[in-house]
């Protein structure tokens, strides 16, 4: 007993450590100029826009405005090829603790983006709120107004998303797009059709990558008790001020960006935990050390407390449902005193499923839990390579073999006008 107590206490203070050090501290981020001196990888430093141009693709840059008064940015990613935009838009969508930067940091002919518009799509980029390239509000400042994030994956489903589609579509002149979501980019597109079933109407084609839903079977221990963790203190947190977690510019942040590119041998390190941490089996994966040094400058890109909490609510819970507050407020907000299941039988447009044996995330038992209630699933892929984890959907230096042909595959026989 006095052993099971011991390492309660042990998983709690490194919990806390972990939380503590992910809190966005005044003092940083370090100046480009400096990490430039110090040898950092120059695509680690640059932005969605500097980062295609670099590598020869054009870029756009537009604001969106939530009906609740969110900032989001997105971009708009295409070729220096002669290709038509006739073609029905892609909007990619990232994950949890991500930003658009995930779908270029692994560099021209690994990319998703990158693959995407060579093969001539119209390729846009989302950013969700609360990420730094999102952290924005027609009214309230997210430096010292708590109710800015008061957020979760729900109100981006609710939401951000709705407003992404509306955007795009209009910019685009189109009347469908097709979406590829990735873990929370997937799951709050269910979200969206559970709760708006009218914009689900806007989606020719739905490709969802290691959809995150219910989190019940989650085999990676470090993030099952960081999300869990979040989910215990987050009343303790936020009465002490603390909102965001994971920002750029964290200490966390900071310090692994700086450290991932110390050495051979901490590079090493990094892929390690990295592979560690998204995987269920130990494998050395299938990012190179570059891509690991430069998504770590972007990487990870803020959230909120209340956002993480979710996560770790969802390991305990065998159905996909809304934030659960408490009988009392759930009744409130819900008139239930269980927060309501939400319906994935409602996501209407047809539905491609890619997911990995060995992520340690987003279990293989969990995305089959949720395909048995998508009503018009496509075809479902199983990666059973070890070296495809949670991660390597957007940062594998194999993409361009691994998901590319089956995702453009099915783009190009939906993106017709």
């Amino acid at each position: 007993m006095a052993a099971g107590r011991a390492h309660t206490l042990n998983v709690l203070l490194w919990s806390a450590l972990g939380i503590i050090i992910a809190i966005r501290l005044p003092l940083l981020p370090i100046r480009n100029e400096t990490k430039r001196q110090l040898g950092y990888p120059p695509d680690s430093l640059l932005n969605v826009t500097e980062l295609a141009t670099r590598h020869g693709y054009q870029c756009e840059e537009h604001n969106v405005v939530t009906e609740d008064g969110f900032v989001l940015t997105v971009f708009r990613v295409s070729s220096g090829q002669r290709c038509s935009r006739t073609q029905v838009p892609v909007l990619l969508v990232h994950g949890l603790l991500q930003s658009a930067d995930s779908w270029l940091d692994a560099g021209p002919g690994s990319g998703l983006a990158y693959l995407l518009a060579d093969a001539c799509h119209d390729v846009w980029l989302s950013n969700t709120r609360g990420n730094y390239y999102s952290r924005r509000h027609l009214t309230l400042d997210p430096d010292s107004d708590a109710a800015y994030w008061n957020f979760s994956a729900d109100e981006i489903g609710y939401f951000d998303l709705p407003a992404i589609l509306d955007y795009v579509l209009d910019r685009s002149r189109a009347d469908v797009l097709n979406y590829v979501g990735f873990s929370q980019g997937a799951g709050t597109f269910f979200i969206m059709c559970s709760e708006r079933p009218n914009y689900c109407e806007k989606i020719k084609l739905m490709i969802a990558l290691a959809p995150a839903t219910r989190q019940t079977n989650t085999k990676s221990t470090m993030y099952r008790r960081l999300t869990q963790a979040v989910q215990g203190w987050e009343t303790l947190l936020t009465t002490a001020g603390l909102h965001e977690i994971f920002s750029k510019g964290a200490l966390s942040q900071e310090f692994v960006a700086f450290f991932c590119h110390f050495t051979k041998f901490t590079e090493g390190l990094c892929d390690a935990g990295l592979n560690k941490f998204n995987s269920v089996v130990a494998h050395p994966g299938s990012m190179s050390n570059e891509t690991t040094r430069v998504l770590f400058g972007h990487f990870p890109a803020g959230t909120s407390l209340h956002n993480m909490a979710k996560y770790g609510q969802a390991m305990t819970n065998d159905k996909f449902v809304k934030f659960n507050y408490g009988h009392e407020k759930n009744l409130e907000l819900y008139g239930t005193s269980e927060p309501p299941e939400y319906n994935i039988s409602a996501v209407s447009p047809p539905v491609v499923v890619i997911y990995g044996e060995n992520d340690g995330l987003v279990d293989t038992k969990d995305v089959e839990w949720a395909m048995e209630r998508l009503p018009n699933v496509l075809e479902a892929v199983l990666i059973k390579d070890p070296a495809w984890n949670h991660m390597s959907v957007t940062y594998s230096s194999r993409v361009g073999e691994m998901i590319f042909p089956k995702i453009n595959e099915y783009l190009q026989i939906y993106s017709s006008t």
